[in-house]
């Protein structure tokens, strides 16, 4: 096992010094040198360690809201252990359409295209249980509104990055517990005080999703999710209180093109506090 705990310096450092990417690969070493030792006596020779997939979607839906109204691109790059419980990644996203962004410093109205890319790590207890942590990095119009852009700053104020923390929990194999908690009052989940001091609300997002049915390569499933603070009245994806945000279902299938194989995914999402019904659909190139 290769010797990083005299290189590593306390969390506090990196975040002070703008280094986190260097802390990132502290830990990707770490914890694939502890997977190396662990997975000696597994053999699979079809084992690939890195992964990647793309979709091309009419719009980008994400926990009962529409983060982009249009076309766009999504891709990923992941790392996965060899026993299949450890996950490390980044997901990219790029609109082909653009949005009108207002800027704050000449008051004119610039383009701006949808862009985010963000980190996410997963680690699996069991085929049941998994735990799930997200850097949401999404800089649409950062530049364009007139600030500047800064990918690892987590300033609440700032509007654009946030880190929520996940369980899931499979119930039965067709059926999944979901939920997700921001962490630390980011991306404005907080509630202005009288004295104008600023509240971390902690959103929680919880979700219930269950295939109700399959046929050869089809299959339905429902879902139901709703958000709630137990700090504030405000939360991340309601205008004031508690309600339920995500109702809907989705139907996935595969499409056959002569010899290539295209899955697709149809969405429709109903979100019941901004009356707003949506249907997404999600091709996945690879």
């Amino acid at each position: 096992m290769r010797q990083l705990s005299k290189e590593m310096k306390p969390v506090s450092y990196y975040i002070k010094n703008g280094s986190l990417s260097v802390l990132l690969l502290n830990i990707i070493l770490l914890i694939s040198a502890q997977n190396t030792n662990a997975q000696k006596d597994i053999t699979n020779e079809d084992y690939n360690a890195f992964s990647v997939e793309a979709h091309v979607k009419n719009m980008h839906l994400w926990h009962g809201g529409v983060v982009h109204s249009g076309a766009m691109i999504a891709t990923s790059l992941e790392y996965n252990s060899k026993n299949k419980k450890f996950t490390f990644g980044l997901w990219g996203g790029a609109s082909f359409s653009s949005i009108d962004v207002n800027n704050t410093t000449t008051g004119e109205t610039e383009s701006a295209f949808y862009k985010e890319v963000s980190i996410y790590t997963k680690y699996r207890f069991s085929d049941r249980f998994f735990i799930e942590a997200v850097s949401h990095n999404n800089y649409t119009g950062v530049e364009e509104r007139g600030d500047e852009l800064k990918f690892w700053s987590y300033d609440k104020t700032q509007g654009y990055n946030f880190v929520d923390v996940s369980f899931g929990y499979n119930v039965t194999p067709n059926t999944l517990l979901y939920l997700a908690t921001i962490i630390n009052g980011g991306s404005g989940d907080y509630e202005v005080q009288a004295d104008g001091s600023l509240k971390n609300s902690w959103t929680h997002y919880f979700e219930v999703n269950s295939k109700v049915w399959e046929k050869g390569d089809a299959n339905l499933s429902l879902f139901a999710g709703g958000a709630w603070s137990f700090t504030t009245d405000k939360t991340f994806y309601t205008e004031s209180a508690a309600n339920i945000i995500n109702v809907g279902a989705t139907l996935n299938k595969d499409i056959k093109i002569g010899n290539y194989n295209l899955p697709i995914g149809v969405t429709a999402m109903w979100n019941p506090e901004q009356e707003k019904t949506v249907l997404q659909l999600d091709l996945t190139l690879f």
